[in-house]
């Protein structure tokens, strides 16, 4: 009989198990306030991406942006630098004949990345007002 009763008193375990759910579900609850509280420091962002054929000419667009954001003191993320884009291209030298005569080709295209953390509308204007150099392609998204 004082068998029994031990074995009732081992029951505890089972409000352990009971604990460590509730503990499970504090920490989800601090998870879960974790996200809130990072949706409430969203940021608006101006996201810049550039392409190019030559990467000097990528620089010096990069270094025109850059200077005039920073001269309205606004918080920039990047240039990061995106992997660049390889196109092979392999064509017969000859029309009609001299199938293993071949030349190869290839066309790079350089990217970056440059985000604007909360713009202002001085500094949306100055990015418009901008005359970046030829062979240049630039996306703004908001």
């Amino acid at each position: 009989m004082k068998e029994k009763k031990d074995l009732k008193k081992k029951n505890p375990i089972k409000k352990d198990f009971k604990d460590k759910k509730s503990k499970e579900q504090k920490v989800k609850e601090q998870i879960d306030k974790e996200k809130n509280d990072k949706k409430e420091d969203y940021h608006q962002r101006i996201r810049i991406k550039i392409k190019a054929f030559d990467h000097k000419i990528i620089d010096k667009a990069i270094r025109m942006i850059l200077d005039v954001v920073e001269k309205l003191n606004v918080k920039i993320i990047g240039p990061i630098p995106l992997p660049i884009e390889k196109s092979k291209y392999t064509v017969l030298r000859s029309t009609f004949v001299h199938k293993d005569a071949r030349d190869q080709f290839e066309m790079r295209v350089h990217k970056r990345l440059i985000d604007i953390i909360d713009p202002t509308s001085k500094v949306v204007e100055a990015l418009t007002n901008l005359n970046l150099p030829a062979g240049v392609d630039v996306e703004i998204k908001m």
